[in-house]
This record gives C-alpha cells, sequence and structure tokens, in this order.
C-alpha cells in the first residue's frame, strides 16, 4: 500500500521492482497493490497510470487518517505529506492524532503531519510486515518525535535508516531520510542501524554502516550522525568518569518572565527620565545573550552596557512604588500593559515574581553553540537565557572554571545532540536539554584548573573575536589530549563532527519550510 500515495510514483516503481524480481508477468499480475490519495483528480490519475502499466490497483479517495488499520499487507511504502504544526490544526490535526492514539502514541501539538502519519501507515501492516518512508530528518534530531522513534524500536524488529550527506530532494527545500523498517509486530529492538550514502545517486554503492543504540527510548537520534571515529571517541567519554553532564554540576532553571520585556526592561536612561528611585529598579542582565558571549559578566560590563543603552534595569518596585513608579503604573495601565496574561494574574500586575540571581547564565538560542558565563555582577536575568544554579560542593570550582572548561569539542558535539534546531539555524537548548550537557567532571576541572588559568586569556581573546574553533581547540589541547590523553585522532574527529552537525543545522535553518510532496 501507498498511502497519501498523489499519482502513484511508489506504487509504479514497486510494480517494476516485482517484475524485475519475478514476481509479476503480463500472464502473472503482481501482489495486489492498493493507494490512498486525498485529492480525487489525482487519484483518478493514479489509478490511470497503473492501469497504463497493466495494473488493476485500488485507489481510494480520502484523507487516510479516516482509513481505519487493517493489519493486512506486507509492506507499506511512501513519502508521507510534511505539514508544520502551524498549518496542521482543526478536524485533520484531531484525526491524526485520534489515529496515533490507537497505537497508543500520544502526539504533541507541535508535531508535524507526518509523525502520526507514519504510527498509522504502520498499524496497516500484517505481523512481520515491512515500513519504507521517505521522512524529514526531524525523526532524528526534534522532540515531538521522541513517541514516534519509541514506537518503531518497540514494534519493529529491526529498523534501518539511510541518510545522505547531501540534500536529496532540492526542489523541495527538505531534508530527508529513509525510513526502513522489518518485522512489524516482532519487535522491541534497543538499536538501528544507520546507512550514510553521499546523495541519491550513490545508493547503488557501499555505504557507511554503523549501529547506534539510544541512551533511552525516548531519546533523540542526532547522534547517529556522528562518523564512527566520532561516535567511538564521544561514547568512550560519556561512558567514561571524566564527563559528566551539566545537573551534576548544579540546576537549570529558566528566567524571569514579565509579560511585556519592553514596558519593564529599562535602561539607566530611561529609568532617570522617569524619575524612578532605586527601590523600583532591579539590576538586569538585558533582553537577548549577545553580551553573554565572553567568559563572565561583570559589574563593569553591566556598567558599560547600561551606558550604551541597553536595559539594565527591571521595573520592579520591592515595597510601596514611588510616586514616578506609581506615575509608570498608570502610563502602562493606560497603555493596556496590565492586559496581558502574565500581568493580569498577578496580585500587582505590576510586580514581576522574581527567580534568585543564578551562579552561572547559559544561553539558549545560539548560532553557534550554549555558552556559560559567570554571573560576577549578580544580576537577575529574563528568560532569554536561563540560570544555572550550582551545587554548594561545587559552586567556587563552578563559577571560577567551568565556564572555561566547557570550551570543548565534547561538549561543543553535545549540544547539538541534545538541543534542537530552530528558526534561522538557531540552535536552541531548554532548561531539560541543558541537563543533558556534558560537561568535565568536577576531578577533571580539579585538576587541570592551574593551566585553565594560564591559558584563560587567551580564550577569552578567542571568544571575544568570534573565533570559537580556535578558543575549543586550546581547551582541547588542555582538557582532551594533555589530561585525558586521548589521540590527536579521535580528537579531530570530534572536531569535525561539530562542524558538520553545525553545517547540517545551518543548512537547515536556512531555508524555509516546505511540503515535499
Amino acid at each position: 500500500m501507498e498511502p497519501s500515495c498523489g499519482e502513484a510514483a511508489f506504487l509504479l516503481a514497486a510494480v517494476n521492482r516485482l517484475i524485475a524480481l519475478g514476481g509479476a508477468s503480463q500472464s502473472a499480475p503482481p501482489p495486489h497493490l492498493d493507494g490512498v490519495e486525498l485529492h480525487a483528480a489525482s487519484a483518478e490519475a493514479a489509478s490511470d497510470l497503473l492501469r497504463a502499466a497493466g495494473v488493476e490497483a485500488r485507489v481510494a479517495v480520502g484523507d487516510f487518517f479516516t482509513f481505519g488499520p487493517t493489519g493486512s499487507y506486507d509492506a507499506v511504502i511512501g513519502n508521507p505529506p510534511y505539514v508544520r504544526y502551524q498549518d496542521f490544526s482543526g478536524e485533520s490535526r484531531a484525526r491524526s492524532r485520534e489515529a496515533a492514539l490507537r497505537a497508543g502514541v500520544p502526539m504533541s501539538n507541535l508535531a508535524s503531519s507526518w509523525a502520526a502519519f507514519t504510527v498509522h501507515a504502520a498499524l496497516f501492516l500484517k505481523r512481520a510486515g515491512r515500513l519504507g518512508l521517505v521522512l524529514p530528518a526531524e525523526l532524528l534530531t526534534v522532540n515531538y518525535a521522541a513517541p514516534v522513534r519509541r514506537f518503531l524500536l518497540e514494534r519493529f524488529a529491526r529498523v534501518d535508516l539511510v541518510l545522505f550527506e547531501e540534500r536529496v530532494f532540492p526542489e523541495v527545500l527538505e531534508e530527508v531520510v529513509l525510513l526502513l523498517a522489518e518485522g512489524y509486530d516482532e519487535g522491541p529492538t534497543d538499536s538501528f542501524r544507520v546507512f550514510q550514502f553521499r546523495d541519491a545517486g550513490d545508493l547503488t554503492g557501499t555505504p557507511v554502516v554503523r549501529s547506534w543504540k539510544p541512551d533511552d527510548l525516548d531519546a533523540k537520534w542526532t547522534p547517529s550522525l556522528l562518523s564512527r571515529e566520532a561516535h567511538s571517541a564521544f561514547s568512550s567519554l560519556i561512558e567514561g568518569d571524566d564527563f559528566t553532564t551539566l545537573q551534576t554540576w548544579g540546576e537549570t532553571t529558566l528566567g524571569i518572565v514579565t509579560g511585556n520585556n519592553r514596558y519593564f526592561a529599562l535602561s539607566p536612561q530611561r529609568a532617570a527620565e522617569l524619575g524612578l528611585i532605586p527601590s523600583d529598579l532591579v539590576r538586569l542582565s538585558p533582553p537577548g545573550s549577545r553580551h553573554l558571549r565572553s567568559l563572565t559578566f561583570t559589574d563593569a560590563a553591566l556598567d558599560e552596557l547600561g551606558a550604551a543603552g541597553s536595559s539594565t534595569y527591571l521595573f520592579r518596585p520591592a515595597g510601596e512604588p514611588s510616586k514616578a513608579a506609581r506615575s509608570y503604573i498608570k502610563a502602562g495601565e493606560v497603555s493596556g500593559v496590565n492586559h496581558a496574561y502574565k500581568c493580569r494574574i498577578r496580585p500587582d500586575w505590576w510586580r514581576v515574581p522574581l527567580v534568585p540571581q543564578s551562579d552561572l547564565l547559559l544561553t539558549y538560542m545560539n548560532a553557534d553553540t550554549p555558552r556559560l558565563c559567570t554571573n560576577r555582577a549578580r544580576v537577575h536575568h529574563l528568560n532569554s537565557v536561563h540560570g544555572v544554579y550550582t551545587r554548594p560542593e561545587v559552586k567556587r570550582l563552578a563559577m571560577d572554571y567551568l565556564p572555561l572548561a566547557s570550551i570543548n569539542s565534547m561538549t561543543l558535539v553535545g549540544a547539538e545532540t541534545v538541543g534542537r534546531a530552530y528558526g534561522g539555524g538557531m540552535l536552541k537548548v531548554e532548561p531539560r536539554e541543558a541537563d543533558r550537557l556534558p560537561m568535565p567532571s568536577p576531578d577533571l576541572v580539579e585538576s587541570t584548573k592551574a593551566r585553565l588559568v594560564e591559558i584563560r586569556p587567551q580564550v577569552g581573546g578567542f571568544l571575544r573575536a568570534g573565533r570559537l574553533a580556535e578558543a575549543s581547540h586550546l581547551i582541547d589541547d588542555l582538557l582532551l589530549v594533555g589530561a585525558l590523553g586521548m589521540k590527536r585522532s579521535d580528537v579531530r574527529a570530534l572536531r569535525e563532527a561539530h562542524a558538520e552537525l553545525t553545517a547540517r543545522r545551518v543548512a537547515r535553518g536556512g531555508r524555509p519550510g516546505s511540503a515535499a510532496r
């Protein structure tokens, strides 16, 4: 069966393949072929093309999600429609979620159409059946696909993925992966194989093949994109004692949610114009994270930003507002700020709930990689960055050295595997994902802190100049090669993996989302 068959491209290819295999001829028709297509004109065209090929196939017209699973097909093949969640709503979304739930697979509101489609398509297979789909590479990398990944590993005996170094369908602006799953209802399996080719024309060649076992069934499959050498180096560090996770160092949380940053975040000049007094204001890391690309955020840096017009204060009267603050509150009500959801649910709409000043600040929208920055200025932060609250026993070590030690290739690769690609190719890391960021262990940092101090000025200079690669090379040489004795070839494999994963993310973000059909 080919669901969402369009003009039956996959069914026609199936006819040719069956003939080549000797399973069909003019005198012996091929096994039964079916299609489903939403648009009547396309369904009619598909039927005509199949008849012209000598096949009497049945092409039903309708929404695939309205067809109840039959459990009767040896194989389901095709190319699901890629409809983004923004355009996938109403009855269509409701039907898709209901179809996926038949298999016990819940779908997030952020899921694109292909996710539920993949699950629903599998339900049409008989035991030991095979599933072959062209899917977006999001299968590997996005959180909403976690239930699909779990379903595939739980229900199939074998799962293979075919990846391409170059874009296969340039005209459809989508990076794809071929999913080949066998042995339906004969699972589970705890791993999958990855076949990597340069492009579709290389499919007849010899692929790079490796196996990947996810940490857990819901984990992203992004690490499967690593080369064999990078995978080996990455896994050995993860499984050893010298690298841990950021969660070992402390707790990562969201920042302050104001409801209206333009109103609540003020520059020193604006605060002075309004006549606000110190008790009306709280010192603030300005919105965004551009200013947190160095190793430390200091009082001097805060003052410099304020002098340049950045919003380094949060309007947040601690007690009774001053006269000037009351005037500003009235102005906010005139302009409707108090009607924003986060404002109107507060007892005093203008009193923003604070979160404590964190020890470290972590950028979560990144063009290159998440950065840790020591909060020496002891400022509050908005939800444009995360706060890391370190454990008491490692607080001093973390604040003095962790932002520096984290600029290593292992952590850079780890960020690409736990984070998610966002609009414009940005790498977004939520607190739960940040918890899993690979970090040098406290013992490793403690044993190398004297040498970290020596190279700190040079690393800081590279970071200020936007030369992340050079900065990470210095840390790699100190931590990975010097302290851990890693082979330079293994470190080089990690560097190349980071460059490749970053390039994939940027390439995906540099083009608009679109349907693949």
